[in-house]
């Protein structure tokens, strides 16, 4: 293809091995608690964190080196495969029921969620699709329709489990990748409406759902039920102030706040790191944001353009709905925060998109 290659983005990946490292020192201190009540073992989400985010380096620095139009040939085979998982988590006995979600598949803590794989191999799919046939996507039915069914087939499948939260960040992703290829924002624009209606008809079908809205609005209203998340998030976030409690010396981690290591591990950092680490966290995420976007833009063909669109939209729309949630933006969804909350599988695998944005940055002119 006569490109040239050179060194990857510096600065994203010292954004990015800078996220992990606050990451694995905050889930522990998140967590130790937890673990020692739980396990009898303080470091017991920290040992699988440290597993996870050493397995996920040499993942990202293999495929750092690996020249990303690799992907394309696989595109759909992962495509293929990730269907095939989302069915298989769904079948009683074989998917495990973790959170109220049977979205897991594995055995005991050891396992994968193949929504989070769904994600990756979508934007590869999409990212093939619509830079193959690029000069389509202006048309309704035969540009726009098709890619579209994929995502919401697998959205389908996504929301069987329940997981509403991954859902949303798998559509929010594809709909960049077609934004960028090119769609008509009229198009895109009824398709809004009809996605928000939908949206609706979601919340509407399943109570839990609407009391988490309704909770979100005044999470006061319902102190110890449907808000109890919310309000020991904001008990959190307040005390922190400039400077923060001090790194350990957190409250809401003494069985106040559910889930701190992992979907409230923000409400944490703000606790004990104060506003300054908070800010200093979200300056990394837009640092990220921005080079994953530069290298979109300056990438050397549609498909490398687009795949890395994807994955810098992934993150940031995973660390705008997680965040929106901690500070009480946005109703409760379960959605971790990329490349600092414990789980092996979201942390391995955005590792791995890591090193595909890496290795296209290597390109780019």
């Amino acid at each position: 293809m006569g490109k040239t290659r050179n060194s990857p983005d510096l600065i994203m990946l010292i954004a990015t091995l800078a996220l992990l490292c606050i990451g694995v020192v905050m889930v522990y201190s998140a967590s130790a608690v937890l673990s020692y009540h739980d396990f009898g073992d303080w470091y017991y989400y920290l040992k699988r964190q440290l597993l996870f985010a050493v397995l996920g380096v040499v993942a990202m620095t293999a495929i750092m080196n690996v020249d990303y139009q690799v992907w394309k040939k696989l595109a759909k085979p992962a495509l293929l495969g990730g269907f095939a998982l989302l069915i298989l988590v769904l079948v009683p006995g074989i998917g495990a029921v973790r959170g109220g979600a049977r979205s897991w598949l594995g055995i005991s803590s050891f396992g994968i969620q193949p929504s989070e794989f769904m994600k990756i191999c979508m934007i590869l799919f999409l990212s093939k699709l619509l830079s193959d046939e690029n000069h389509r996507i202006t048309d309704f039915t035969k540009g726009l329709l098709p890619p579209l069914a994929v995502m919401g087939a697998a959205f389908g499948l996504i929301m069987l489990q329940p997981d509403l939260g991954t859902g949303s960040v798998l559509v929010g992703a594809s709909l960049l990748i077609i934004y960028a290829a090119g769609a008509r924002m009229s198009h895109l624009a009824g398709l809004g409406m009809i996605g928000v209606a939908g949206f609706v008809g979601l919340i509407i079908a399943a109570p839990y759902r609407l009391k988490r809205i309704t909770a979100f609005l005044d999470p006061w209203s319902d102190p110890l039920g449907a808000g109890y998340q919310a309000i020991q998030s904001l008990y959190a976030i307040g005390p922190g102030g400039l400077v923060g409690l001090g790194l350990g010396a957190s409250r809401q981690k003494y069985s106040y706040l559910p889930e701190p290591q992992t979907d409230f591990i923000f409400s944490i950092i703000s606790e004990e790191l104060g506003f300054i680490g908070a800010g200093l966290v979200l300056v990394l995420f837009t640092i990220l944001v921005w080079r994953g976007m530069r290298t979109a833009i300056t990438a050397p063909d549609t498909f490398g353009s687009l795949l890395a669109a994807g994955i810098t939209g992934m993150i940031a729309v995973q660390v705008i709905i997680n965040i929106g949630v901690v500070i009480g933006m946005m109703p409760v969804t379960g959605i971790t925060l990329p490349l600092i909350s414990y789980g092996g599988s979201s942390l391995t695998l955005m590792l791995v998109s890591m090193g595909i944005l890496l290795n296209i940055s290597r390109y780019s002119r």
